[in-house]
């Protein structure tokens, strides 16, 4: 059964901060962008634990997440609430950097998450967002996981393609100014031959699994 990602998100929190191979191309493509943190103010939106945050230097680090059980596995190094991507409790112009990875995947009006994103950060900031790649879902792949029992998940997902994502952007006075592909390769293939899945690597080879986009907010 296909569960939401309050639900999903309930089950996975004690394992989430495994590494898998869609997060680690994904972290690696954000790194990539070069968004300089340090004395900066960021928000996480999503954060899930915060694993993300810990390691991002910025001067202050506060991150979101709709589901209470991943926060719960947190550390108190970082300042976490709960809450919706669509209504951020936070003021206008609020942060310099905003992230939204691998979330908006779980939101079915994405242009809801990109004028709230664009609402808190400041003139001038930088908005990312990540998001699972149509190509890999055409190619089969689904958003799952495994609990701690082994058991393994699906959660639910809306595909939103590059246009969308573009016309979004704009609707939210953000210009795109880059955006990267993470397929899968070497920097993967140890994940994918430690769950014994060889043969799926040769396949996959090459295979765009995430998508990531680097935006500055527009004076108003």
């Amino acid at each position: 059964m296909m569960l939401s990602a309050r639900d999903g998100y309930r089950l996975w929190a004690p394992r989430y901060e495994t590494e898998t191979a869609v997060s680690l191309l994904e972290n690696e493509i954000v790194s990539a962008f070069a968004v300089e943190l340090e004395g900066r103010t960021l928000l996480d939106v999503g954060c899930g634990t915060g694993r993300r945050l810990r390691m991002s230097g910025a001067r202050r680090r506060i991150g979101v997440d709709l589901s209470p059980s991943m926060l719960a596995h947190a550390g108190r190094d970082v300042d976490l609430t709960a809450a919706n991507a669509q209504a951020l409790p936070f003021p206008a112009n609020a942060f310099d950097v905003v992230w939204c990875r691998l979330v908006v995947g779980h939101v079915r009006d994405v242009c809801d998450v990109y004028r709230e994103l664009a609402r808190v950060c400041a003139a001038g900031g930088s908005v990312i967002i990540s998001d699972y790649s149509p190509v890999a879902i055409a190619a089969g792949h689904r958003r799952t996981f495994r609990d701690d029992r082994g058991v393994v998940h699906e959660l639910e997902h809306y595909v939103h393609d590059v246009d969308l994502h573009h016309a979004a952007a704009y609707d939210a006075a953000l210009a795109i100014v880059e955006q990267r592909r993470g397929n899968v390769g070497p920097s993967v293939q140890a994940l994918y031959l430690g769950a014994g899945k060889e043969q799926e690597y040769l396949e996959q080879r090459g295979l765009e699994l995430v998508h990531a986009f680097l935006m500055h907010k527009r004076p108003s």
